[in-house]
């Protein structure tokens, strides 16, 4: 049930494009949240779609994922065990400037006479292009071609290919290419706790800056954290226009300004190279030649090698990865094909800029789009991206589940602290120390544990990497089993069931409960595939069994432990609802007054103490839901209907996590309306800014739901115990075909559906 309505109409309209989102005339109201959808990044680095000129109502930002700087989390009471040290991600320098000159004339796009507009995120080259043409006041014309990209293949390297052009007459052109770490773009609103925290002082100290030729190299460093950033700009320019430049920097900036005296029709062809490398260890001078380094191989390789190795890049991705969805004359939300096609494709472009080159960095909220929640890496990656990567870029998945490995040590050291056995992984981190003040909201979810395991189950399943689970999986698998054998107990009042209290699920309306069944469910699938590798290695691979148990002064009682507890876990029931509970209080809570609620005060957490909300019968998001898909063969479909009748009405959608998975359940017990409603509210959660925040960053797991949503709701994936199975649900129209492709064990396939026809 909708309580306040989670489709609304787009602020801007976008033309139906299957391959670009383009943006026809200049809007500076929309402008922040512009520079997040037509964001550029790689994964390692990001670089927010401000226009180079920068402009009015800016929330301009270029992010290094894992690059932070740390603050003191100061409580008015303390209490031990809590979170001490928060970790922010960093708006590094801005490389991007460039600003143009005719006559002396600055041009600016608010105050602009524009003839001719067209920006564009171009998803099939990975590229953000740009023309305009500019009359100045005196009646010159001035055409302006750009393209930016962030590169997948150079990971630290970003360009710009900046073409100017007077059409009808001569004049004096001054192109200012600029640098400059100046931290803007850090927002903080005391009561929205999603955005980042802003830092009271300077976060980027300078180090060293130089300059030879074209080139500027600018190093800064954290002061608390200890990263050391070098940043380095590099140009070549191409005009049979008479020229020259500048040179000019300083501790927090650079400039090479070129001067041309511009010809009618005789353009101006600026390649603008940016590189970026940062690090914990090494020395500013370290750093700096590093940067040197790269600048050379890319100038030297020029613009055009750069750009034909991200075409050829995108064309692989696309090759695995990309949805399709043909003779879909209209749906009924009254929205064409090309429409459709246009935010499932914005959606996986976004996911592979989040992800492709995070190495052995994890996957931010909002990827690098924006600093909300603190450039914090959650359970997001493992639920609602890990299926997508899994399925399309098992490489990438393999780097994400080994960058969750080498937290271990400090998910132990939490788990000591916490007084419990095993691992405690954080709930929300970049270094692996736990960064989340609100322990309700934070610690309490222990459910990470297990949503860790389950997509490492699901890798090694889909891709047979045997190996990855030898040497890596299966130390986590003892030290998450541990923690669930340590956290439990059997109550007596639970008829000697194994129970777990204390605890917040998915759910974050509902926290420190007894006995939610998603955790409870999840620990014992965790508990269940913890047991089966560690007999299954002791059985047939007695030398990994051996380094393991050196590795973790494993028990074989505990095993034994492990499988009682999973076969005794305590899953609360309603027999006379006939649904599973959310936790054990859940139905003696007051329900929520939805009537009296007005729109304008949701998200609840906004507007209500959380006293509040926790007291009332309220979700945030699909949690017992979530469940009964992840866990699906558990569950008949009968069973998924009536809890997904009884949920639908307590659901705000507060949560952008909270759409898609409703979608799939929706789909999967036939309510093909809610389906659809629910999966465009997901599919549109960025593109027609669903929730009202998208300037502040993407919704990157929302993205991911989106394929889960498609392939396991629409195109009936079934993927129990790494057996691929397909039992489609009709289509949103008649006509409709769905086909996508997915890696499995090494081999490409491709499953399609329309009415009538299933084939893989």
């Amino acid at each position: 049930m909708l309580h306040h309505e989670r489709l609304r109409p787009p602020s801007h309209d976008y033309p139906a494009d299957e391959w670009n989102v383009v943006e026809k005339a200049f809007h500076p109201e929309l402008l922040a949240q512009l520079e997040t959808m037509l964001a550029l990044g790689n994964g390692y680095l990001c670089i927010r779609g401000c226009p180079e000129e920068g402009g009015p109502n800016s929330e301009n930002g270029t992010f290094i994922n894992g690059f932070y700087e740390t603050w003191p989390i100061i409580y008015g009471e303390e209490a031990y065990g809590f979170a001490r040290t928060g970790q922010t991600i960093c708006n590094v320098t801005d490389c991007k400037v460039i600003k143009l000159f005719v006559d002396d004339e600055p041009f600016w796009l608010p105050h602009a006479h524009l003839l001719n507009y067209d920006r564009r995120l171009n998803m099939k080259a990975g590229t953000l292009d740009r023309e305009i043409v500019w009359e100045t006041p005196s009646g010159k014309q001035v055409s302006i071609i750009s393209r930016r990209l962030v590169s997948f293949v150079n990971r630290h390297v970003a360009a710009i290919s900046y073409r100017v052009t007077i059409l009808n007459a001569q004049a004096f052109v001054v192109i200012s290419s600029e640098m400059t770490a100046d931290e803007r773009g850090t927002r903080s609103k005391e009561d929205d706790p999603r955005l980042a925290k802003a830092h009271p002082g300077r976060v980027l100290h300078q180090r060293s800056t130089h300059s030879k030729d074209r080139r500027i190299v600018l190093c800064h460093s954290t002061e608390r954290s200890r990263f050391v950033l070098a940043c380095a700009t590099d140009h070549a320019i191409e005009s049979a226009c008479p020229h020259s430049y500048k040179v000019a920097h300083s501790g927090d900036s650079g400039q090479v300004a070129f001067t041309i005296e511009a010809r009618p029709s005789c353009s101006i062809q600026l390649t603008k190279f940016m590189a970026y490398h940062a690090s914990q260890t090494d020395s500013p001078e370290q750093i700096c030649s590093r940067a040197g380094w790269t600048m050379d191989r890319v100038v030297s390789q020029g613009f055009q090698n750069l750009l034909a190795s991200q075409e050829q890049y995108m064309d692989d991705f696309w090759r695995r990865s990309d949805v399709r969805i043909k003779d879909v004359r209209e749906d009924r939300t009254k929205r064409s094909t090309a429409e459709i096609q246009q935010a499932i494709r914005f959606n996986l472009f976004h996911i592979l800029q989040a992800s492709a080159c995070a190495e052995d960095r994890g996957v931010p909220a909002k990827g690098l789009t924006g600093q909300a929640y603190e450039g914090h890496y959650f359970w997001d990656t493992e639920i609602y991206l890990l299926p997508f990567l899994t399925y399309t870029s098992p490489r990438i998945a393999r780097n994400l589940l080994a960058f969750r490995y080498k937290m271990l040590p400090q998910a132990r050291a939490r788990a000591k602290e916490l007084g419990h056995r095993g691992a405690m992984f954080p709930w929300r981190t970049i270094s692996g120390e736990e960064a989340s003040a609100y322990y309700a909201a934070g610690t309490a979810q222990y459910h990470i544990n297990a949503d860790i395991i389950y997509a490492l189950r699901k890798y090694v399943q889909a891709t047979g990497d045997e190996s990855f689970l030898r040497d890596y999986g299966a130390e986590m698998l003892v030290e998450t089993a541990r923690l669930w054998a340590d956290l439990g107990f059997y109550s007596d009042a639970k008829g000697d069931r194994f129970c777990i209290n204390g605890v917040t699920g998915p759910d974050e309306y509902n926290a420190v409960v007894n006995n939610n069944a998603y955790t409870n469910l999840m620990a014992r699938e965790n508990l269940r595939y913890a047991a089966h590798v560690v007999e299954s290695m002791r059985k047939t691979e007695p030398d990994a069994y051996n380094t393991l148990v050196h590795k973790t002064a494993l028990e074989p009682s505990e095993v034994t432990a492990w499988i009682r507890a999973a076969e005794n876990m305590y899953v609360p029931y309603d027999e006379k609802l006939e649904i599973i509970p959310q936790d054990d209080s859940f139905l003696d809570r007051e329900p929520w007054d939805f009537q009296n609620t007005p729109r304008e005060r949701y998200p609840l957490l906004l507007f209500y103490h959380p006293l509040n909300i926790y007291r009332k019968r309220v979700i945030k998001q699909a949690d017992v839901l979530l469940a009964m898909f992840l866990l699906g063969d558990a569950f008949p479909t009968e069973a998924k209907k009536r809890n997904f009748d009884f949920y639908d009405p307590l659901t705000t959608g507060d949560s952008s996590l909270s759409s898609c998975v409703e979608a799939i359940v929706a789909a999967q017990t036939g309510d093909m309306d809610k389906a659809i409603r629910y999966g465009m509210a997901a599919l549109l959660m960025d593109l027609a800014d669903v929730g009202g925040n998208v300037r502040d960053g993407c919704h990157i797991a929302s993205m991911g739901g989106t394929w889960m949503m498609l392939t396991y709701g629409f195109g009936g994936m079934r993927d129990s115990d790494g057996m691929l199975s397909f039992w489609p649900r009709r289509a949103p129209e008649e006509n409709a075909i769905l086909r996508f492709p997915l890696v499995y064990r090494g081999q490409m396939l491709e499953s399609w559906n329309r009415p009538g026809h299933r084939g893989v």
